[in-house]
């Protein structure tokens, strides 16, 4: 299906490795669109809107996502119910108090607790005056353990009556006071990372940027330009590289994103001075910034090297996510998403493929849902982009042969 791209090119595999390369939905302006014919095809459609500068996003048991707002330091809940007009309903349920929004930092990653129906807990990265922290917060959203009964209302949504007078308007929600499990992560203008999610090992892990100075990302004793794994508690995870602390990789610039492939195998995108570079995260590594990777004695490619790299003026990407051997990584002045063929061993399939350029402006962050889409936040409404009358929006793409949408 490489014809619904103009430009797609794969070049062949390794001999020992085979696949098929991704079908990607083509741009559109109506906010649905169906590509292709029957299960071949590949959709992208708007799912929620009108959200301000969403960074993070977390998927709850029931299949709706948390999502924070970057500036206002809002935590809305996408769905699970839709409203009339198909899209997913968006309820604010909590602001974070003491987030400072200045630069590029704020209300930034948000990762769910694997135990949430029980302990409904829920792990924030955010920007303090002083610096970066993760943090926990408990939320009380009733049943989570699966999808609501049919046209069941959001949370706090009034009751519609259509003779009496109008409903008032739901109550704002509470600020709530995060509780701390790791702070003094440096805080920048610029370069904050702040990615979170809980791997399939259980540990959580975290990204961090170098916050403006690029020396700091390779020194262990820094919390800045690293990828950090932990316990619930905060507390370094066992089996980490470097005793009694957090950090599981380093010399990182500014990773906004990570994602496991079907296998495990872990994967983020990190931009450089010239270049993204797509790099297979691996334990203990250093990754050599701000300097490239150098190669070894016999020329062969370090664990360091880049997987891929793609050219700053069409990626400078952010989130990344994965559905089975697909990864998929949403760019903000590049304003489209990448796809990368992965190989059952891990290895890249072919060149790769670009998609929805400038069909909705800045695009952050990409996350795999539990049915195998693709949840893409646009990021037009940060200062940075020209927004739409109703950005940001939340974009919902299905894969071709994916499997989304089955159980």
């Amino acid at each position: 299906m490489c014809a619904l791209l103009a430009g797609c090119a794969f070049g062949p595999p390794p001999p020992d490795e085979g696949g098929t390369p991704p079908n990607l939905p083509s741009p559109s302006s109506s906010p649905s669109a169906q590509i292709g014919d029957g299960d071949n095809g590949a959709t992208a459609e708007v799912i929620a809107d009108h959200l301000d500068a969403p960074w993070g996003l977390a998927f709850l048991p029931d299949g709706s996502a948390l999502v924070t707002e970057r500036k206002t330091g809002t935590i809305v809940r996408v769905g699970p119910q839709t409203g009339p007009d198909g899209s997913m309903t968006v309820t604010p349920v909590a602001v974070i108090g003491g987030v400072d929004p200045g630069g590029d930092g704020g209300l930034l990653g948000i990762a769910v607790s694997p135990q949430f129906a029980t302990n409904g807990t829920v792990f924030v990265y955010y920007s303090t005056g002083a610096d970066n922290r993760i943090a926990t917060i408990r939320l009380d959203l009733g049943d989570v353990t699966g999808p609501p009964a049919s046209g069941s209302p959001a949370p706090g949504t009034p009751p519609a009556s259509p003779t009496g007078p109008k409903a008032p308007p739901p109550a704002p929600p509470p600020t709530l006071n995060a509780q701390p499990i790791v702070t003094g992560i440096p805080h920048g203008l610029t370069d904050n990372g702040g990615w979170l999610a809980f791997g399939p090992d259980g540990s959580l892990y975290a990204s961090t940027g170098d916050a403006g100075k690029p020396a700091s990302s390779r020194d262990r004793k820094s919390l800045a330009g690293k990828l950090l794994r932990m316990t619930a508690a905060g507390k370094p995870a066992p089996g980490n590289p470097f005793p009694g602390s957090v950090v599981y990789a380093l010399g990182l610039h500014n990773l906004q994103g990570f994602a496991w492939d079907v296998a495990g195998r872990m994967y983020g995108i990190d931009p450089g001075q010239q270049t993204d570079s797509l790099l297979a995260l691996r334990k203990g590594v250093d990754y050599g910034w701000p300097g490239p990777p150098s190669r070894g004695p016999d020329g062969a490619p370090p664990a360091n090297a880049p997987m891929t790299t793609l050219p700053l003026t069409e990626s400078d990407c952010a989130g990344i996510g994965s559905v089975v051997y697909i990864l998929a990584t949403g760019c903000l002045k590049g304003q489209r998403i990448w796809l990368f063929q992965l190989t059952p061993k891990g290895g890249m399939f072919g060149a790769p493929v670009d998609g929805l350029t400038e069909a909705y402006g800045r695009l952050r962050t990409v996350v795999g849902g539990p049915d195998g889409s693709l949840w893409i936040t646009t990021s037009n409404t940060d200062g940075h982009g020209k927004p739409a009358a109703t950005d940001d929006r939340i974009i919902r793409v299905v894969l071709a042969d994916s499997g989304a949408g089955k159980t």
